[in-house]
């Protein structure tokens, strides 16, 4: 499995930084910019190669042009490649995205069940729209016996089926495929942590990312998301090289909208997101005045963007209809479902997601069971997974906060009203989105991109930061990793439970954690699952070592070198 796992990186990685290079070795960017831009386009291209051998009918052996045209785009941009090599900017992204992929999946061996909080059923209806896209599910059979084909966009799905199909299709490869393509939102992190502090912040931002419960818990649980994210960021950090810019310039213009079509069939979550920097590109239109240039830029972003979603929207109207396609998924089908008023709903929803259950006093029964360390992780789950703002760390959030209000008191009228009124309109349509009510916090439906955005921003205050809130920042980071990361594996893998009582089986292990985590675990029995933990066959010290040489290869690496400024 070892050797399976190398190479499923090396095809995700391949594919991802290859198929696009002599395209972007054509764009006037960075090294650092091209690789970021380079995968978002990779992988677009990818999936619309794959889309298009699916609906075609062709034989799926079709998916092997992905690392073909891969190998060849390597071979085209050779010249380039050694530009990337020679670049520090370009090497740091490099290698910590190496470091951040192995990371995410090393913590997969720990993996024995899916279990947080009330994440149910996702990773299963995930893997069955892979199947589809095999050929291997019913047209017409509900998803988890919910969900019709068009509910969920299929980026992610498509290019997993295609990998799948290129190596093994089993549940354990599937693993590794999403949380590969997950660990890619470290790119964009980097880039724009890079962006606002320059120097060693993208260094500074693995480190973070890596110690960061709700980023590894996502890359570790199989659905779309962090891919998403990846999207979005993208396009964020190219609109704001537009803003950089006397006159809309085309080359970052018609980037950001190919990554805001790439986030918009990857997750619908997404949709605030596009809403918001369309309008703010109308906005900066406004201001410079609608002339030649800005119409012949937004004509062609609009295209690029339309012709990433075009396929998808297309066969699926031809397929099972508009209405399927438009109003399937879950945020037309939430739509109402709560009898309050909208708009009570959505405050109490951004109540209820700043402020944790144990502070406001809730106690439902969801997550009621008699494993003390299964309690635990589910309390702290639902601090780092479902709160914005905590999410960020539980010292990082201060600092970060901090960082924004200093930021804000520094900057100029023009761009601290371009950042307050865009993260209060994405917050507000995010809560839009989601149409009922959680009384636990709806943080990780669609905000996730806002906080590894504010972990860039973190990410770039390091070197400005007092020693003393270093040593804080430190510390917080420690308690994240113990609670959000050790804890939640160390559930997910019955590590404790097996050490303590070695003579209870699985059965009575199970019944001792939550309702969500029994059925899971009943899902995964009756679908007879092997897990990447289950027959990866490598010694849990070993996995645990394998870890530790990486976290201290990203903190070495974060390090200044001597002689540099702090």
């Amino acid at each position: 499995m070892l050797v399976d796992t190398l190479a499923s990186l090396l095809l995700v990685l391949g594919v991802a930084l290859g198929l696009s290079r002599p395209l972007v070795e054509r764009l006037r960017l960075s090294p650092a910019e091209g690789i970021v831009a380079g995968a978002a386009l990779s992988l677009v291209l990818a999936w619309i190669l794959a889309f298009l051998v699916f609906i075609s009918g062709l034989p799926l052996v079709g998916y092997a042009l992905l690392p073909l045209l891969a190998l060849a785009g390597f071979g085209a941009g050779l010249r380039g490649l050694r530009r990337v090599a020679a670049d520090p900017a370009a090497r740091d992204l490099m290698v910590g995205q190496l470091l951040v992929t192995l990371w995410c999946v090393a913590w997969l061996s720990f993996v024995r069940i899916h279990s947080g909080g009330a994440w149910l059923g996702d990773w299963l209806e995930h893997w069955q729209r892979a199947s589809y896209f095999l050929r291997d599910w019913p047209k017409d059979k509900l998803f988890f016996d919910i969900y019709e084909v068009p509910a969920r966009p299929p980026l992610s799905n498509v290019l997993v089926a295609a990998f799948l199909r290129l190596t093994r299709a089993d549940y354990a490869h599937y693993q590794v495929f999403m949380a590969a393509l997950a660990s890619l939102a470290y790119l964009p992190v980097g880039l724009l942590a890079s962006r606002f502090g320059g120097g060693r912040a993208a260094r500074v931002a693995a480190v973070l990312l890596m110690l960061c419960p709700l980023f590894v818990q996502n890359a570790t649980y199989p659905w779309t998301k962090l891919h998403a994210a990846f999207f979005i960021l993208t396009g964020l950090y190219f609109f704001l090289r537009v803003r950089d810019q006397d006159a809309p310039a085309l080359t970052p213009g018609i980037l950001c909208a190919v990554s805001l079509g790439g986030a918009v069939v990857t997750h619908y979550s997404s949709g605030p997101y596009v809403v918001v920097l369309a309008a703010a590109w109308i906005g900066f239109g406004f201001r410079r005045g609608y002339g030649r240039g800005f119409a012949e830029a937004t004509v062609l972003a609009a295209t690029a963007g339309a012709l990433v979603i075009a396929p998808w929207f297309a066969w699926s109207a031809a397929q099972f209809g508009w209405h399927a396609t438009l109003l399937s998924n879950s945020t037309a089908s939430m739509m109402g479902k709560s009898p309050d008023n909208p708009l009570v709903v959505m405050a109490l929803n951004l109540r209820d997601s700043l402020i944790p259950p144990q502070i406001r006093g809730f106690t439902g029964t969801l997550f009621r069971q008699t494993s003390p360390w299964g309690s635990l992780r589910d309390q702290a789950f639902l601090i780092y997974q479902l709160n914005p703002v905590l999410a960020l760390g539980s010292v990082g959030w201060m600092a970060t906060l901090l960082g924004l209000y200093r930021a804000a008191r520094g900057a100029d009228r023009r761009e601290r009203r371009f950042w307050i009124l865009s993260l209060a309109a994405v917050v507000t349509l995010c809560l839009a989105a989601y149409g009922d009510r959680d009384h636990y916090g709806i943080g990780h439906i669609c905000l996730q991109s806002l906080v590894l955005l504010g972990l860039a921003f973190l990410a770039s205050l390091w070197p400005a930061l007092s020693q003393a809130w270093r040593r804080m920042l430190v510390l917080g980071l420690a308690v994240d990793f113990a609670l959000g990361i050790a804890l939640q594996f160390a559930a997910e893998d019955f590590a404790l439970d097996r050490w303590l009582y070695p003579a209870r089986g699985l059965s009575e292990v199970s019944q001792s954690y939550g309702v969500v985590a029994q059925e899971n675990l009943s899902e995964k029995i009756i679908a007879h699952f092997a897990y990447f933990a289950d027959i990866v066959g490598t010694p849990p010290a070993l996995v645990l070592a394998l870890l530790g040489a990486v976290l201290c290869t990203a903190l070495l690496r974060a390090k200044p070198a001597p002689g540099e400024p702090r």
